[in-house]
C-alpha cells in the first residue's frame, strides 16, 4: 500500500479516536514509519486490548495490519485479529471473518498460531450449532499441538476451554471435567471474573456429580475454584462433593433436598443414589486395616444403606469401576478386599488414619516386647 494512504488513514483514525487515545496513534505511525515492526506490534495489541478501542479494530485491522501482517509475530497477529472479530455484527460475519484469518496464518512456520486462529473459529461454530464442525477443527488443532515440544500457555487454553466447551454441548460429562481442568491449570485464576469462576465451579462439580467416569474428585476438591462457591446459593454444591467424597450418606441425605435445584442432578438422581453407596463401600473398606477386610454382605448393607438383595452388585461395580481389588465369596456372602483406590483426605479421615498408624505402632512395640520376652538371651535387644 502507498505510504501516504496509510499515513492518511492513520492521521483520520487519530482525529476519531477518543483524545485520551490519540497519543497511542502518534506512537503507531512514528513506529510504521520507522518499520519498528516488533514495537509497533505490541503497542497495537495494547491499543485493541483497550475497550475504548473497539469502534475502530475492524478498520484498523483490514486498512492497516493486514499491509504488514507477514512481518509481525503470527501469534500475536492472531490475538489482534481475536480482538477485531469482536466488533462483528454477528457469528456468522465473525466465522467469515476467523476462516480468513485461519487461512493466512496457515504456514509451516506459524502453526502454533493457526492453532489459535482454528479454536477460535470453532468456538464460534459451536455457537452457531454446528457441532461436527467445531469437533473437526478441535481434531485439527490437537493433532497440531500434540507435534510441538512446547507452546505458548494461551493457546493450550484456548484448545481446552473450546474442548470443554464442546463436550459440555454433547452432554459428555467426564470429557467436559477433565478438560475444563486442563483449561484452569493454564490460567491465572484472577484472571477469571468472579461471576465466571462461579460459572465454572458449578459446572465443574456438576460434571464430576453426574459423570460414569469420574469417582475420585481429588483434583477439583483440591483447587481453589471450588472456593469461590463459598457463601453462595451454590455454596450446598461444595458440601455435596465432600460428602461423595467421605461417603457420608446422613449429609448425603441432609443436602439431598437441594438436589432439585439442579436439573441436571435431578435427572440422575437414581444414578448419584448408586454413586455415594459405591463412595460409602470404599470408605468402610479403607477404615478398616488390611488384615480386616473380609466383609459380609450383611455389613456392607448396615454401612452402605443398600438393599441386602443388591450388595453384591454394588461390590461388583466397584470392581468392575478399579475402585477396589478382591473377590466375591457368593456362597457365604463375604467380600474379601485386597486394595482400595486411593483419594483425598478430608481431616476426619485424616485423623483415622493417624488412629490407625498410631494402633500400628503399637502393635509393633508389643510384637518387638513379646519376642524380647520368649527369646531371652537368644534376643539381642
Amino acid at each position: 500500500m502507498d505510504p501516504e494512504v496509510v499515513a492518511n488513514f492513520l492521521s483520520q483514525q487519530r482525529e476519531s479516536a477518543p483524545e485520551d487515545l490519540q497519543q497511542s496513534f502518534l506512537t503507531i505511525e512514528d513506529y510504521w514509519d520507522r518499520k519498528l515492526w516488533h514495537q509497533l506490534t505490541d503497542v497495537l495489541v495494547e491499543y485493541f486490548n483497550t475497550p475504548a478501542s473497539a469502534q475502530q479494530r475492524l478498520p484498523l485491522f483490514r486498512h492497516f495490519i493486514l499491509t504488514f501482517a507477514e512481518k509481525i509475530n503470527q501469534l500475536k497477529f492472531v490475538s489482534l485479529g481475536l480482538s477485531t472479530a469482536t466488533q462483528c455484527s454477528d457469528d456468522q460475519e465473525r466465522l467469515s471473518f476467523l476462516t480468513d484469518l485461519t487461512a493466512k496464518v496457515n504456514k509451516p512456520a506459524s502453526q502454533d498460531a493457526y492453532v489459535y486462529a482454528l479454536v477460535a473459529a470453532s468456538e464460534v461454530k459451536l455457537r452457531l450449532q454446528d457441532l461436527a464442525g467445531a469437533r473437526r477443527d478441535l481434531d485439527r488443532a490437537e493433532s497440531v499441538l500434540d507435534s510441538f515440544d512446547s507452546v505458548e500457555t494461551k493457546v493450550h487454553a484456548a484448545f481446552y476451554r473450546t474442548n470443554a466447551s464442546y463436550y459440555q454441548a454433547k452432554a459428555e460429562f467426564g470429557s467436559y471435567y477433565r478438560n475444563a481442568l486442563l483449561y484452569l491449570a493454564c490460567i491465572d485464576l484472577k484472571d477469571l471474573t468472579v461471576e465466571d469462576a462461579q460459572s465454572r465451579a458449578y459446572d465443574l462439580s456438576i460434571a464430576a456429580l453426574v459423570s460414569d467416569s469420574i469417582y475420585n474428585f481429588g483434583e477439583l476438591l483440591l483447587h481453589p475454584i471450588l472456593d469461590s462457591l463459598n457463601d453462595t446459593q451454590h455454596s450446598w454444591l461444595r458440601d455435596l462433593l465432600f460428602a461423595f467424597n467421605r461417603g457420608d450418606l446422613n449429609a448425603y441425605n441432609v443436602l439431598e433436598v437441594n438436589i432439585s435445584k439442579a436439573p441436571l442432578l435431578d435427572d440422575h438422581k437414581a444414578f448419584l443414589w448408586q454413586k455415594i453407596s459405591l463412595s460409602a463401600l470404599t470408605e468402610a473398606v479403607f477404615r478398616r486395616p488390611p488384615h480386616d477386610r473380609a466383609m459380609t454382605f450383611q455389613t456392607i448393607s448396615q454401612e452402605t444403606k443398600v438393599q441386602p438383595n443388591e450388595i453384591e452388585i454394588l461390590i461388583m461395580k466397584a470392581l468392575s469401576l478399579g475402585l477396589l481389588k478382591g473377590s466375591i465369596d457368593q456362597v457365604a456372602e463375604v467380600a474379601r478386599i485386597n486394595w482400595v483406590q486411593p483419594k483425598v483426605l478430608d481431616m476426619k479421615q485424616i485423623d483415622n488414619m493417624r488412629l490407625r498408624l498410631k494402633n500400628w505402632d503399637s502393635s509393633v512395640n508389643n510384637l518387638g516386647n513379646w519376642i524380647e520376652g520368649v527369646g531371652k538371651d537368644v534376643w539381642a535387644a
